[in-house]
């Protein structure tokens, strides 16, 4: 079988993205999530350029926490001038006693003038001296050739000299760069075909930027030409618009071209890794991602519905489980009680599609969707539906009263939520404050049930959605859609009134009751 090494740099161009901002611990976290995948090499930062950086390869060197992976140092070569024994930042990179170090040097000629301000000689030397250095340390050595394509399109001669430079040096791997992310998938082959020609001794990888969102094909296609390693970032975050995405490589990799990346048995982890690491991000996962994202396998259309049911390879390129997501089932007026016995099937593995029961809720579904409900995007809310709809529900609290006060100005969001439950017949009564209403409630809410159930503090509301969906004026009906989830867990849950506060109840309700139900 073909291997391919990923290199993940989540945790540093990842951390390059607009809104993406990671503390020691979230670093700690996103390493052992992609660890236990089976990522092989997860690029941690530059420790000589950043204290947080430094400070996370102090700490991997005092208590190692990583089972399988290497983390990787990353920084520049030797200062002009300099001798990469007397260069404080690769003194930091041996520091780390990681055993495999990145660099990068510069491979386009008008970087080496304009940006570099050295002679073309200086920058091949440093480049040279720089990996030689790192190799006589014992460090395998990836050089990542900055600006490769867009400078081999400008001087060929030079950018092929400064790989050169890094093969002579006993670089491991020459890391192609299309560092502005302007490079089409075919220029991107044929420039790594003409790579490994040159220099048959030294492997080759890829480094890609989304600019043009061909990241994931420029990738293949350089992998196609005989590429060995790829650089990738969850979800693909990263500078401007982003990194190739790790997700949608390696599944493509694997189960389409059959390249061994991670061991098989891990892939079904692939899904629930990019979750858990979004959650640690605070990054909203993008709900159409290949693979991973919630609408990946989610299906409306009648005669798709059945179709799956009937096949699921029919409309589904791959089975869901194979990377650890799920097949959904989306319920409108365009799939009826098909629809409805499909979703049941979760529920209530032995129904029959002419069950009674069916029927049943089929009807209720006609007549909440007449008051303004869509179950659409509410998957909680129609389990928790069915379930009462057939006696199934349990009742894990009861809500007697609640009151909100919300600011009396336009720039006061201040909010407070005062709420009484019970819970088997003994009340608690509990308040919060909250930036809004929605956020006072759902906090007053989960602060009363947390003395019966400490596990809540584990579920938080990621999105809030409202539409008014019947124009009446200031009396008209809104329905409220909220996004909750605990880390690997997202569920969604909907609220219908012509009081807001009311339709953002019912849905917060239901949302915390399907945690109780079942993900706690």
């Amino acid at each position: 079988m073909r291997r391919v090494e990923l290199l993940d740099t989540t945790l540093r161009d990842g951390a390059q993205g607009e809104g993406i901002d990671h503390s020691l611990s979230d670093k700690r976290k996103i390493a052992l999530s992609l660890d236990r995948l089976g990522i092989p090499l997860i690029e941690g930062g530059n420790p000589a350029a950043n204290p947080k950086d430094e400070a996370f390869f102090q700490e991997a060197k005092a208590a190692p926490f990583l089972m399988q992976a290497r983390l990787v140092p990353f920084g520049s070569t030797c200062r002009a001038g300099v001798k990469p024994e007397a260069d404080k930042g690769l003194a930091i990179l041996l520091s780390t006693e990681q055993p495999v170090i990145s660099i990068f040097g510069k491979a386009d000629i008008r970087q080496v003038r304009d940006v570099l301000r050295v002679t073309p000689e200086e920058n091949l030397r440093m480049i040279e001296d720089s990996v030689a250095f790192l190799c006589r340390s014992g460090r395998r050595v990836l050089f990542d050739a900055e600006h490769f394509f867009d400078g081999a399109d400008d001087d060929r001669d030079y950018a092929f000299a400064a790989l050169k430079a890094a093969c002579r040096g006993g670089a491991d791997v020459l890391v192609l760069c299309d560092t502005k992310g302007g490079t089409l998938p075919d220029d991107l082959r044929s420039r790594t075909a003409e790579v490994l020609a040159a220099l048959p001794k030294c492997k080759v990888g890829i480094h890609c930027h989304d600019d043009m969102g061909l990241s994931v094909a420029g990738s293949l296609a350089c992998i196609d030409a005989g590429a060995a390693m790829a650089q990738v970032t969850v979800a693909g975050v990263g500078e401007r618009c982003g990194n190739t995405n790790l997700s949608t490589l390696l599944a493509t990799l694997q189960l389409k071209l059959h390249y061994q990346v991670i061991p098989a048995e891990n892939l079904p982890l692939l899904t629930s890794t990019a979750r858990e690491i979004l959650e640690v991000m605070n990054v909203t996962p993008n709900r159409r991602a290949p693979y991973v994202g919630y609408s990946a396998f989610a299906h409306k259309g009648g005669m798709h519905i059945d179709g799956v049911m009937k096949s699921p390879e029919s409309f589904e390129h791959i089975p869901p489980e194979s990377v650890g997501n799920r097949r959904r089932f989306l319920l409108s007026e365009q799939t009826g009680r098909a629809g409805v016995y499909t979703r049941l099937k979760r529920l209530i593995p032995e129904i029959q599609r002419d069950d009674p029961r069916v029927k049943q809720i089929t009807e209720r579904l006609k007549r909440r969707e007449a008051q303004g409900y869509a179950y659409e995007s509410a998957d909680g809310s129609f389990d928790l539906l069915a379930l009462e709809t057939l006696g199934m529900r349990k009742a894990f609290f009861e809500v007697r009263d609640f009151h909100v006060l919300s600011g009396n100005s336009a720039e006061d969001n201040n909010a407070q939520a005062y709420i009484k439950i019970a819970v088997d017949g003994k009340e608690e009564i509990n308040a919060a404050e909250g930036d809004g209403p929605v956020n006072a409630l759902d906090k007053a809410l989960r602060k009363a049930l947390m003395v019966f159930y400490p596990k809540l503090a584990n579920m938080h509301l990621r999105d809030f959605k409202v539409r008014v969906i019947d124009s009446g004026g200031t009396a008209s009906v809104v329905r409220v859609l909220i996004e909750s989830a605990d880390g690997p867990h997202v569920w969604t849950t909907t609220g219908v009134s012509s009081n807001i506060i009311q339709a953002c109840f019912l849905a917060l309700v239901d949302s915390v009751a399907y945690y109780l139900t079942f993900v706690g």
